[in-house]
């Protein structure tokens, strides 16, 4: 991996990787095509940031990092799927992600569709067969992760920003929209790791907290590289929110960024209340700079192997 992200957590994303790749849906004889869409969405260079915090989560609380690494491989899934949805032309119309053609413009519109939602249906597929977990473990994390998806989650931040970014709109509506379209994976991801270590619930009070404010945080970050990053260094199509009501448009960049530090410095303090001063999620918030947000645009090179265990 080339994000700044990799060598801290090298050994940890090593494993995502290999079992991202593992995960991927079967297909049946003749449609490889389909099989190719998927591949080229989950597999393209990515920080896999759902997965790492799920599983860090999960391991700082005394839970199995392999199970929880399945759950956030779903996570990932779901949210490769909702790259697919949302640079579709009838969404944002995006030419480009990652530094590739966007899957609808590299394997057509029919296609793209079709592996999105199979993407989606192998994330509770994936759920559901983690052997490691109590039966109980694994339906409350298909609740976790339908939740996120759903009509109060993920769809309905998606919903927000396509009928009502065009319009004017106050600070709160369009934090409640970034919530529920950036957020609403963040949270699912924290919450499943909580969900595999059987954290206790003031534990999972303290990280659903975080993750609101990270997933605050993230979508800020993104809206900012829309602003000042160019294609060739984010690996996707920037202007995109020309136009719209963004908190970048509504308040400027440099007040939008001291919100960034904001949120990242409240997720900082709830992540303190859970795990002490020094943690892994800790560095991991530490590395969330602008230059950390751009994705790898290039085929990713083996990490190197470092202690699972590790802290910056």
């Amino acid at each position: 991996m080339t994000s700044k992200l990799a060598p801290p957590h090298a050994a940890l994303l090593l494993r995502i990787e290999t079992r991202l790749e593992e995960l991927l849906p079967p297909v049946l004889a003749g449609q490889g095509g389909l099989g190719l869409a998927m591949r080229d969405s989950l597999l393209s260079p990515g920080k896999r940031l759902r997965p790492l915090i799920t599983a860090i989560v999960a391991a700082d609380l005394g839970g199995s990092t392999s199970a929880a690494i399945d759950a956030g491989c779903a996570v990932e899934m779901v949210h490769a799927a909702s790259l697919i949805l949302d640079d579709l032309p009838c969404m944002d119309d995006a030419a480009l992600r990652r530094g590739r053609p966007a899957i609808h413009r590299a394997h057509g519109e029919d296609v793209a569709v079709l592996a999105s939602i199979a993407m989606l249906s192998e994330a509770f597929a994936v759920l559901s067969r983690i052997e490691a977990l109590p039966a109980d473990r694994r339906s409350a994390g298909v609740g976790i992760l339908a939740a996120a998806v759903g009509s109060a989650g993920l769809v309905a931040g998606q919903f927000q920003d396509l009928r009502g970014g065009t319009s004017p709109r106050t600070m709160g509506d369009i934090t409640d929209a970034n919530g529920r379209k950036t957020g609403a994976l963040f949270s699912a991801a924290v919450d499943l790791g909580a969900v595999v270590a059987g954290a206790a619930p003031s534990q999972r009070r303290e990280l659903s907290a975080f993750a609101a404010e990270l997933g605050l945080a993230f979508q800020l970050l993104d809206d900012l590289l829309d602003v000042s990053g160019d294609t060739l260094s984010t690996g996707k199509d920037v202007g995109q929110d020309a136009g719209k009501s963004t908190v970048v448009a509504l308040v400027g960049i440099d007040r939008t960024e001291r919100l960034v530090a904001r949120h990242l410095d409240t997720c900082r303090a709830h992540l303190t209340s859970v795990f002490g001063e020094d943690s892994r999620l800790h560095a991991l918030i530490d590395g969330l700079a602008l230059p950390a947000m751009i994705e790898p645009t290039g085929p990713a090179p083996m990490p190197v192997l470092e202690t699972e265990g590790g802290r910056r």
